[in-house]
């Protein structure tokens, strides 16, 4: 007689109360992973989905195919850029605390992934992000932090006349494709863009980000399936920081297998990089954006990394995971790690990172006084209730215009 059948639910290795055993990342010594040329079949790098690309060390030094010659004044930029990040997104939650703002959310210890690859892109190229990719606009030098932070506090400069979530920034002139709250839409979204491009002769690229939860959404599988097929210019981000909300990776497929092995079972180049590792995320996202540029294809990436804060103001992560899981990490924090090499390189100190900390705190509440000049959402100074009827039709219909008079607005 068959025993009754049973389904398998999958536990995280780490509980309130208990320490995380982090054995299950299958992570490979900094500068052992192979770098295969641009021109790759994705079936060539199936080991590369399953292996983790990595170049410094934890000593600092910078290792293996992938350790790319890098400018100094680059990996300083990029230095930087996550320290401004990160100063940002701690100036935000409190301004949420003291309810300025109705929402926030940081991105806490992956700061790396969405700064070194808007230095690895090209003007043009447009990003399709989710929630967790603020650096994208905090390392570029053409981004008003007095319009983002208006964004957040969604007043009566804000561009998006308070009909987004306040983190859901929107910069069309930036590459920054508006934020959706609906998960994995970005991804045909961006497969799209890039299609687009490459009919119009052009040679900008995409670039799209989702976490490791969204895979689990029916528009990564069809998403993946056009830039197979077309051969879409487009690099795909899957940003597994190991918890979706409250849900460990493994609830999304991540226990037996990798994300990134999906990518290459749909024939899709991938590969799966250490995200808290500067230049290992600077070095991929080249090569996949040569690939795309090159009309080689697609590239999915798979960057392991550690949502180090709660999901968001309304999460507390001490409910699901131990509360010191982020100091426990093997992949460590990603400031520290560049810090590390920039001063074993000779190209930063001790000294000087006191002095930016200072120079982008007083930056950062400099341009957050300036945007609460304008209102925030304790003081009251929001749109107008009657802006939710404008920007609707060219010519306001009838019924539209019947149902403002009689909000009274």
């Amino acid at each position: 007689m068959n025993q009754p059948l049973h389904l398998h639910v999958p536990e995280p290795s780490g509980r309130p109360g208990r320490h995380t055993d982090f054995s299950y990342l299958r992570l490979s010594p900094a500068g052992e992973v192979r770098r295969p040329p641009v021109d790759a079949r994705p079936s060539h790098t199936n080991d590369l989905a399953y292996a983790l690309v990595r170049v410094l060390d934890d000593e600092g030094r910078a290792l293996g195919p992938w350790a790319e010659a890098i400018d100094a004044q680059l990996l300083r930029r990029g230095l930087r850029a996550m320290m401004k990040t990160r100063i940002f997104d701690a100036r935000m939650l409190i301004a949420q605390r003291q309810k300025k703002m109705s929402f926030y959310m940081q991105c806490l210890g992956e700061e790396a992934i969405a700064v070194a690859q808007a230095l690895a892109l090209a003007p043009g190229d447009m990003c399709f992000p989710t929630y967790r990719q603020q650096g994208l606009l905090l390392a570029r030098d053409d981004v008003d932090m007095v319009e983002m932070i208006c964004q957040l506090l969604s007043n009566e400069r804000d561009p998006m006349k308070g009909r987004q979530l306040p983190v859901m920034y929107s910069y069309k002139r930036a590459g920054f494709f508006s934020i959706s709250g609906n998960l994995a839409t970005q991804f045909i979204q961006a497969v799209g863009w890039g299609m687009a491009s490459a009919i119009k002769g052009d040679s900008k690229i995409a670039s799209a980000w989702i976490g490791d939860g969204a895979t689990a959404e029916s528009d990564f599988h069809t998403a993946l399936t056009f830039a197979h097929v077309y051969r879409a210019p487009v690099i795909l981000n899957v940003v597994n920081n190991q918890w979706a909300i409250s849900a460990f990776q493994d609830i999304a497929g991540g226990e037996s297998t990798t994300f990134a092995g999906r990518g290459v079972g749909c024939g899709i180049a991938s590969l799966r990089v250490d995200g808290n590792d500067f230049l290992a995320v600077y070095a991929a996202s080249r090569w996949a954006a040569e690939r795309a540029r090159s009309n080689l294809g697609p590239t999915l990436i798979e960057w392991i990394t550690y949502r180090a804060g709660p999901h968001s103001t309304s999460d507390d992560p001490s409910k699901y995971r131990p509360a010191d899981d982020w100091a426990h990490f093997p992949l460590g924090d990603p400031i520290a790690r560049l810090k590390q090499h920039l001063i074993r390189i000779g190209a930063w100190s001790e000294e000087e990172h006191e002095r930016v900390q200072k120079e982008l705190e007083a930056e950062v509440i400099a341009a957050q006084k300036e945007a609460e000049r304008y209102g925030t959402l304790a003081d009251g100074h929001i749109p107008s209730a009657a802006a939710m009827f404008e920007d609707v039709y060219k010519d306001m219909p009838e019924h539209l215009r019947r149902q403002r008079q009689e909000l009274g607005v």
